[in-house]
């Protein structure tokens, strides 16, 4: 190929927006925690057994964990052997967690890897019942997966399915027992694990390796159960991580503490931030609190950088914040919408009032955004779609009527497909 032809193809691809090329789906809430697909790609805003489901397989046990996209794979865990929510509880020494790849356009099984609890491990009782042992989502760079276990540890493996390694976070409990939730953030070379069951503790692990490059310990992140936020201002990397009380800004090279501020986030926090230009959005506590604090500063800025708060809160879905708008569905199935500058509540709009098994709570899995859509997964009544903007409207309600089991999983979306799991199957959805 000649010279000139060369230019003239990558002057053509410069013309090109960003937005209109494809993209993976690498972690919990995609590639940057946003929940926000950034494709200007279709996606289907209805579908059924029948109706632009592309495929679906049987997986080897439960989860709450979300599917990663990684090219033409796709990565889900799963457990089994003990603490199945829809039949025999089993034997706790029989529990076992699976990282499951497959070929995003026909589901078939690539490989699957078998992690063995390490013991001892909490009972399947209490809350756990609700979300099980498998339900921190993976992340992925391309060259390595990282999966995280809870008292089993951080796992690390290569895109073929080999097992790397395997590191040992710490095996307490916390004191309500409820077990892991927030899932590993890759900064770099960093992976980044919110031991805070385990140990109380948010590590930086070498992503090659395993090896602790450090550990940052504090007795207030007990109950902290949300994925922490990779952010850049003002060429300052930060790892954002909500806890009871408070908000905390951390360098991701050495887990020193940047600044914090006081929330009135109490009891226990599950939401992952979310971030809009220099502002941070936090939510959580079992009273409930949503506050918004500017990036950048240093030590306590809760005087200088809280911007508002508000009463309005999630207790365990998280939100998107889109075009000035901060959209969230509450676990009581409550949709809302906030103006990001100032806290001001759009609307407050019930979707649903039926919960998970055992009249449980209606809603786990966090709101995502595509194709100008939103996205919010019920546990037992399907997928709501509704529009952006600050009037609410209903787009549509999807149901797979056949799936009987609870979706507490936030959905993937890669080159217009939805990829969505339940705890007894994982689905494709592309419009035909």
């Amino acid at each position: 190929m000649s010279r000139s032809i060369i230019a003239v193809a990558l002057l053509l691809l410069a013309t090109i927006p960003a937005s209109s090329f494809a993209e993976d789906w690498r972690g919990f809430r995609g590639n940057d925690g946003s929940g926000i697909s950034r494709e200007d790609v279709p996606v289907p805003a209805s579908w059924s057994t029948t109706e632009n489901l592309r495929w679906s397989i049987e997986l080897p046990g439960p989860g709450s964990s979300s599917p990663i996209v990684v090219g033409e794979r796709v990565l889900v865990t799963s457990y089994s052997g003990y603490g199945h929510p829809m039949g025999s509880a089993g034997e706790i020494a029989g529990l076992k967690r699976h990282l499951l790849c497959l070929d995003r356009q026909s589901g078939e099984l690539q490989w699957q890897s078998t992690v063995s609890a390490v013991h001892p491990e909490d009972a399947y009782q209490g809350f756990i019942t609700e979300h099980g042992y498998a339900s921190s989502t993976p992340v992925s760079d391309g060259e390595v997966i990282v999966s995280f276990f809870g008292k089993a540890g951080v796992v690390a493996h290569d895109m073929q399915g080999r097992q790397l390694w395997q590191t040992d976070i710490g095996k307490q409990s916390g004191t309500r027992l409820w077990g892991s939730a927030g899932s590993p953030v890759l900064a770099g070379n960093v992976v980044i694990i919110n031991a805070s069951d385990e140990s109380l503790s948010i590590r930086g692990l070498d992503k090659s390796s395993g090896k602790e490059i450090w550990k940052a310990e504090a007795k207030g992140l007990e109950n902290t159960f949300c994925t922490p936020l990779l952010t850049s201002v003002a060429g300052r990397d930060e790892v954002v991580v909500s806890v009871p009380g408070e908000v905390w800004g951390l360098a991701p090279a050495s887990g020193k503490l940047l600044w914090y501020a006081s929330t009135a986030t109490d009891g226990n926090v599950s939401p992952s931030p979310v971030l809009q230009g220099n502002t941070i959005f936090v939510m959580g506590g079992r009273r409930g609190s949503t506050a918004a604090i500017r990036l950048g500063g240093t030590d306590d800025v809760t005087n200088s950088h809280l911007s508002w708060s508000s009463e309005a809160s999630s207790y365990v879905p998280s939100p998107i914040v889109h075009e000035g708008y901060l959209y969230w569905v509450s676990d009581r199935g409550i949709a809302h919408c906030l103006k990001a500058d100032s806290g001001e509540i759009i609307y407050q709009q019930r979707l649903s009032s039926s919960g998970g098994f055992g009249g449980g709570r209606a809603f786990y899995a966090s709101i995502v955004l595509a194709d100008d859509k939103l996205y919010s997964v019920s546990r037992s009544a399907g997928v709501f779609v509704l529009a952006t903007g600050p009037r609410f409207r209903k787009i549509g309600q999807n149901k797979l009527d056949k799936d009987e089991s609870q979706f507490n999983a936030s959905p993937a979306i890669s080159r217009g497909q939805i990829f969505l799991r339940s705890d007894k199957r994982l689905y494709c959805i592309e419009s035909k």
